[in-house]
């Protein structure tokens, strides 16, 4: 597997530091854009790093943590080859993938225990995308 791209800010640093160790057992490579502790920080200025990277091809997929998710996905989504796919189980992530080819995951760290966010990564990362009317889809999303 290419490397995945990494991003939170400090509400989700301690979780993004959880799922680098998720990473390390399966030897998959990572890049990480930050944020680098849990001190107070804005989720766009590590949101928008690593959207520019998945959609330069720099890293083939990402992870996003904020503390509900949400506004670190919305960061993400306003860049036109993203599709961040909000995801506090596997179920959900397995979805985004499958019927929507997310290419960046966002977890909720508040939210979230560590259990559900292992399967909800391992769902994200191993699910592939099924095309077919779904492709449809994705190609009325940008405007």
């Amino acid at each position: 597997m290419k490397t995945i791209g990494l991003s939170s800010d400090h509400a989700g640093y301690e979780l993004k530091e959880f799922v680098k160790q998720i990473l390390d057992k399966k030897g998959i490579p990572y890049k990480d854009y930050g944020a680098q502790s849990t001190e107070s920080s804005d989720y766009p200025d590590f949101a928008h790093p690593l959207a520019f990277a998945v959609e330069k091809g720099e890293v083939e997929k990402g992870i996003a943590v904020c503390g509900t998710g949400n506004g670190i996905a919305m960061t993400l989504n306003k860049h036109m080859g993203i599709r961040a796919g909000l995801s506090w189980n596997a179920e959900i992530a397995k979805l985004c993938r499958a019927h929507n080819d997310a290419n960046i995951l966002v977890m909720p760290g508040r939210f979230i225990s560590k259990e559900e966010a292992e399967k909800t990564v391992e769902a994200f990362l191993n699910t592939e995308f099924e095309g077919g009317r779904h492709q449809r889809r994705i190609d009325k999303i940008p405007f």
